[in-house]
């Protein structure tokens, strides 16, 4: 099966040919923990689950942020197939420059014990509404200066103290969605 891969550390997008198999996509990261997302059309996005914590290189395929080496597989009818996305135009969904709070926000979360994807819930006019700490990084980086620093200041301060950090980041995500 045709895939492509992707290495942040080279910036290089390349296509490798692999026997698909139950383990494939875990031997490839050499990890038994995989994120995948579905940002791309037809396309499945897999990455090593502790990337954050092995202060792998972050980049964003679109507005989806990504960290380490990822996997792009065709999906069809829910089933896995050859990618069929130009390696050309992935590349231009791709960006390495990340703004400076996703830098810092990432520096000092890689120490936590929180995964970017995982879902939890927060409400809103009674109604449950599921995030997750990446949706809060983005919420964060598009706020003014003042509000960027208190976050990076309170989540710095979680991490230091060995509090709770996916508390911290739902009682952030919660405090997003009441002003918005």
């Amino acid at each position: 099966m045709k895939v492509l891969s992707i290495h942040p550390e080279t910036q290089t997008v390349k296509e490798i040919e692999i026997e698909m198999q139950a383990n494939t996509v875990y031997t490839f990261f050499s990890s038994i923990s995989i994120d995948e997302f579905t940002t791309l059309k037809e396309h499945t996005i897999s990455t090593d689950e502790n990337a954050l914590s092995k202060n792998k290189i972050p980049f964003f395929i679109g507005e989806q942020l990504v960290i380490g080496d990822a996997l792009i597989i065709g999906i069809v009818s829910q089933e896995e197939c050859d990618a069929t996305i130009p390696i050309e135009e992935l590349n231009m969904l791709i960006s390495y420059d990340l703004s400076q709070f996703y830098k810092d926000a990432i520096r000092i979360l890689n120490t936590a014990d929180i995964n970017l994807y995982r879902v939890f819930n927060v409400e809103k006019n009674n109604k449950k509404i599921e995030l997750n700490t990446e949706w809060v990084l983005y919420t964060f980086n598009i706020a003014d200066e003042k509000t960027k620093e208190y976050f990076l200041s309170e989540i710095q301060k979680s991490v230091d103290n060995k509090l709770n950090i996916k508390e911290f980041i739902s009682k952030m995500a919660q405090l997003a969605i009441n002003a918005s």
